[in-house]
């Protein structure tokens, strides 16, 4: 599990290596992601746009942005949280995504609430003893 705080604003981050998702023979990889947002601060925030970087693990990095997340631009109170799952597909075994929401609060204000960088990894098999 990953964390960050951006003023109050704070989002957790667990991805999971999806194998029935994945084709292992043909070099593609599928992780989800699911993530928590939660409303720490004192002021009402809309999460307006994301924007993610993504690198495999042969360097290649790909940028997203758009707006809201998994079609929704939610609308977190004080205390409040929002919690959604997404995915990732690449051609290697591992990679990395950072990234941020650009937050705006009741008042007006625009700020990026930094997500945490997490590892994408394909987790190792045990060896069978016999």
């Amino acid at each position: 599990m990953y964390r960050a705080t951006t003023r109050g604003i704070e989002i957790i981050v667990e991805p999971a290596f999806s194998e029935e998702r994945s084709a292992l023979d043909a070099g593609a990889y599928f992780w989800t992601y699911t993530i928590q947002i939660v409303n720490h601060g004192p002021e009402t925030v809309q999460l307006l746009n994301r924007h993610w970087r993504i690198i495999d693990a042969q360097g290649k990095t790909f940028e997203v942005e758009g707006p809201g997340v998994v079609g929704e631009q939610p609308v977190l109170d004080p205390g409040d949280s929002y919690r959604y799952t997404s995915g990732v597909p690449l051609a290697t075994s591992s990679g990395m995504m950072s990234g941020s929401y650009g937050m705006r609060t009741g008042s007006g204000e625009s700020f990026e609430a930094q997500v945490p960088p997490f590892s994408l990894d394909v987790p190792s098999v045990a060896p069978t003893i016999n």
